[in-house]
Order: structure tokens, then sequence, then C-alpha cells
């Protein structure tokens, strides 16, 4: 990833107006901001929120809070718990979100 142009600036992520993305089940609300083609998320999911997509997008995604299982293509199931991340590029293995209690992410992409 090249950063390049992105001035020093803080976000006030509680400023930052959710959208509202629902899943196959539960509701996420992202907080978005852009940074030249870069993509930084607060994402909060719902207790029994399902994606509704396999996602191929690549990541770097931070749990702060909360249990998030993030399932695999290859049958893998991955629990991830409030201080753990995960990394995955573009195109390299199929995942989607899920969390049966809700989980708040911080995600680049």
């Amino acid at each position: 990833m090249q950063m390049t142009d992105i001035p020093f600036e803080t976000v006030d992520w509680s400023a930052v107006t959710p959208t509202v993305h629902p899943g196959e089940t539960g509701i996420a609300h992202w907080r978005t901001q852009q940074f030249g083609a870069i993509r930084v998320r607060m994402v909060d999911y719902s207790a029994n929120y399902l994606a509704d997509h396999w996602c191929q997008k690549g990541h770097v995604l931070l749990v702060l809070d909360g249990v998030l299982d993030t399932e695999l293509a290859d049958g893998r199931t991955v629990r991830l718990t409030a201080g753990m991340s995960y990394q995955v590029a573009d195109g390299a293995l199929a995942h989607r979100s899920t969390t049966a209690t809700g989980a708040r992410l911080f995600i680049v992409d």
C-alpha cells in the first residue's frame, strides 16, 4: 500500500455520520473516511449479524470490542476478540463476517 498525498489530520469518529448496511441477518453501521485510495472505517455490527456476501477485498481489520467470527471460503472459521486483528490481500481468500453478540471494528482497505 502506497500512502501518498494525505496530510496529517485527526478524525472524531463520533462525528462521522454512519451509513446502514443490512446483512443477511442483523445490521452494520459504517462510519467511513476516504484518504486518497485508502478507505478507513469504524464498523459496528449488531448482535446476530451475518454478512450478505463473501468479500474478496483485502483488509487490515482490528476488533475493538465484542467477538467477531470470520468465515473463510476454505471452510475455516476464525474467532477474533477485542485486541485481535487479521490481514488479507485483495483476492487472497474470500471471507465474511458474523457475530452473535455484536462487534466494533476498525478497518483499513
